[in-house]
């Protein structure tokens, strides 16, 4: 067990490097250095060695990493070598694109159930999973030993809805509402996911590549 404090900026690359060294797999890459790996991801040889360093190394100086070893050992500091039970709570289009996902199953994310308080969509069946009233969520969360809710609600339900899911058990909590939940209890883990927010980003991108005059003039008007 790693007693050292690693940085956020450190943690979410985690699954970057677990996705780019999955696909090494699967184009049979046994050994890589870092600076194929950094080439690969865009990253420096030197920000990869000191984020591995962080949790032991895991290479050899003149003969780089093991791919099938690091992979491996990236998949259990991500907690990837048990399963977690989810429920997606909000059937809507968003919650049944998370359903719908296989990749979360083969990561170990078993959804088990999704919620709604529309009586249009309570009933119906999204890839074999049954969508359920709200009503019944408690019990369900209990009953079934449920780890994660991913919440896809209006931002008016979302923080009422979160506080009821820590009481039940939760643990923690994939927020696609378009406001940032906190939560008081320090053992539950919330990742806010702000959707919109990222398209804006790639639009004001997009807009600066198209004009790139645009950050000097903002400069010569701030100055």
């Amino acid at each position: 067990m790693y007693s050292k404090k690693i940085s956020n900026a450190v943690i979410k690359r985690l699954p970057r490097y677990h996705r780019y060294l999955g696909e090494l797999l699967e184009n049979q890459v046994t050994r890589i250095s870092s600076k194929e790996l950094g080439d690969r991801m865009g990253v420096t040889a030197s920000q990869i060695r000191q984020d591995l360093n962080n949790f032991g190394g895991f290479g050899q100086q003149g003969y780089g990493y093991k791919v099938e070893y690091l992979y491996n050992e990236i998949s259990q500091l991500l907690g990837l070598g048990k399963k977690y039970n989810v429920i997606v709570v909000g059937a809507g289009n968003l919650g049944q694109a998370l359903a719908n996902y296989l990749d979360f199953e083969k990561s170990g994310f078993v959804i088990k159930a999704l919620f709604d308080v529309n009586p249009r969509l309570v009933g119906l069946f999204v890839r074999g999973i049954e969508v359920m009233d709200m009503d019944n969520i408690k019990v369900f969360v209990k009953n079934n030993n449920i780890d994660i809710a991913m919440l896809t609600l209006p931002k008016a339900n979302a923080s009422q809805i979160a506080v009821e899911l820590v009481s039940y058990g939760i643990k923690g909590i994939w927020n696609f509402a378009p406001v940032n939940l906190e939560i008081s209890d320090d053992s539950v883990v919330v990742e806010n996911v702000h959707l919109f927010e990222s398209l804006i980003t790639l639009a004001y991108i997009i807009k600066n590549e198209e004009d790139p005059h645009t950050d000097d003039m903002y400069s010569m008007e701030i100055q």
